[in-house]
């Protein structure tokens, strides 16, 4: 069969707008306001997108559960495989003592938690985002600043705050990357755009992150380690991204934020502390605490290079073969080419794909569990023990890797059934404002589907011919549905799961619905500056728009 997706079945865009809304508000607001645990608040939320997808926007009901199936699979995996093995290397540290010793190494090199704050979540977070991404850097920068002594809703906050700058080059650049293939644009015009916008907002964001920890009066006193931490990653953001390209922004950027964080720690301290422990700790053996996440930066590099991939992927047919065997890439039928994307948002009908890709070898998961286990290993832990910590960190996750499934499966029943277009369409039509929303769509894509790549392939092209409507420039609204999509990574089910997950077991620990209201504001309002600095630079600044390459 073959279905063609209808945004507008009511005959008004508004109303059908406020009707495909109904899965995200039926999701939210049991979170927010009911406290509902989050799985079931997701199976509540996909039920009402089946619902509205079957029987408002007439999807054929065999291809709406096939579509929500698939999600779910994708939720387990790559992104569970990802977020289980990411909390074992933490455990691993933490069972042989080396968190220990790693958290009294880090307050007394930075005993002020604001500082710590700096480091973990924005730098170190957006170093793991520019390797992995789909969540790890939230499960990972979480748990550590929970083992830091960090009260678990705060570190989930700032976890996700931090996580913002970074996501549009993650995972190697796969975001833009994936925009550029759908849309036909520049990759690099892109990718010097959206450094722009970032760049901006990578100034911001630590002191954002500050204020939002400790108030605008505990920020001012850190001043200088904010301004050094995202002046220097925003520095070397503008230059990664503008003259090489999206792949190492993040990488680069994190390292050597770090860096200078630790060269001003030498020479400047905040006069106030917001630490309880400032020992300065001497170890025979400093970087033995580092092992496991020394190897996560090993393994996880090593996984994300193009060779890498190819290895462990297996080549394409048509090309000469290096390897013995091909990753299985399976089409989900029926739903495989069976539905079809329309006009506005494509320029012709557009069959959309609908395949799963089994990587167990290339997938960062995998590259998380080798990494935990070799750490494990250097640092004596016995196979038998290594087991046992395993099998414990799958038990303590068992039910948010259902809740996972779960919300995945809902955002891909909203992306084939167009439920989500359907919103990205109203916001389009604001006329003379649509600079100003086209970075709101791409907010709106990643709250719903966990991901700036996922909002990209959705937005991308509706970006494209909205601008060409509208006589606006084509690659500024493009890469701004990216540069605003990173607003709503703080938001998305997804990210908000991981993040109760990473901060979870212990005395306090926030369930979903919480981390959601800690973290819901600041994404609104960053998403707005985002929309208003696009606007600007669409009038009034549009030198700054960079041109062909």
């Amino acid at each position: 069969m073959t279905w063609s997706q209808n945004y507008d079945p009511l005959g008004n865009l508004v109303l059908s707008s406020l009707v495909a809304a109904l899965p995200v508000v039926t999701l939210l607001g049991l979170l927010a306001f009911w406290h509902v645990r989050a799985h079931i608040a997701a199976f509540a939320g996909l039920v009402m997108a089946l619902l509205v997808a079957v029987f408002v926007f007439h999807m054929p009901a065999q291809l709406a559960l096939t579509a929500s199936g698939l999600g779910a699979v994708f939720g387990l995996f790559p992104i569970g495989w990802i977020v289980l093995n990411a909390i074992f290397i933490y455990q691993i540290s933490v069972e042989t003592g080396q968190f220990e010793v790693l958290k009294k190494q880090i307050a007394g090199l930075a005993g002020d938690k604001r500082i710590q704050a700096l480091l973990i979540a924005f730098a170190f977070g957006a170093f793991v985002e520019g390797c992995a991404g789909f969540g790890a850097p939230v499960a990972i920068t979480g748990a550590m600043l929970i083992g830091l002594g960090f009260k678990p809703l705060e570190a989930a906050k700032l976890a996700l705050i931090g996580n913002t700058a970074p996501v549009a080059f993650g995972s190697l650049g796969i975001p833009l990357t994936t925009l550029s293939d759908v849309t036909g644009l520049d990759l690099h015009v892109l990718s010097a755009i959206v450094g722009l916008h970032l760049t901006i907002f990578s100034f911001i964001v630590p002191f954002w992150l500050v204020a939002a920890q400790v108030g605008w009066r505990g920020m001012v006193e850190v001043w200088p380690a904010c301004l050094v931490c995202g002046g220097t990653f925003g520095t070397v953001q503008f230059l990664v991204s503008n003259f090489h390209g999206p792949w190492l922004v993040d990488i680069a950027a994190g390292l050597l934020s770090m860096a200078a964080m630790v060269i001003l720690l030498r020479f400047w301290r905040p006069r106030s502390s917001a630490s309880e422990n400032q020992q300065v700790v001497k170890s025979e053996r400093p970087f033995r605490a580092w092992t496991p996440w020394i190897m996560l930066s090993i393994f996880v590099g090593l996984w994300t290079t193009p060779f890498a991939k190819e290895m462990l992927n297996g080549y394409r047919p048509g090309t000469k073969p290096h390897s013995t065997w091909q990753a299985p890439i399976t089409p989900v039928a029926p739903l495989h080419l069976s539905v079809q994307k329309m006009p506005p948002v494509v320029p012709k009908p557009e069959p959309e794909k609908a395949a799963f890709t089994f990587n167990y070898l290339s997938a960062t998961g995998t590259a998380l569990l080798l990494a935990g286990t070799v750490s494990g290993l250097l640092l004596g832990v016995s196979l038998s023990s290594l087991v046992g910590i395993y099998l414990r960190c799958l038990w303590r996750v068992r039910t948010s890797l259902l809740t996972i499934a779960l919300m995945l499966a809902l955002g891909y029943t909203t992306r084939y059934s167009g439920t989500d277009t359907t919103m990205g369409l109203m916001l389009a039509g604001t006329g003379v404002l649509f600079p100003f929303f086209s970075p709101l769509i791409g907010w709106l894509g990643v709250a719903l589907t966990g991901s700036d790549t996922s909002s990209n392939v959705l937005f991308g092209n509706l970006q494209q011919v909205t601008a060409q409507q509208l006589h606006l420039s084509p690659p500024l609204m493009v890469a701004a549905n990216s540069s605003g999509g990173v607003m709503g990574k703080m938001i998305d089910a997804q990210s908000i799961v991981v993040a109760s997950v990473a901060t979870g077991g212990h005395p306090g620990s926030p369930d979903a619905g919480t981390v959601l209201r800690a973290v819901f504001w600041h994404s609104i309002a960053l998403a707005v500056l985002m929309g208003l600095l696009v606007m600007v630079q669409s009038y009034w600044m549009p030198w700054t728009i960079a041109g062909p390459r």
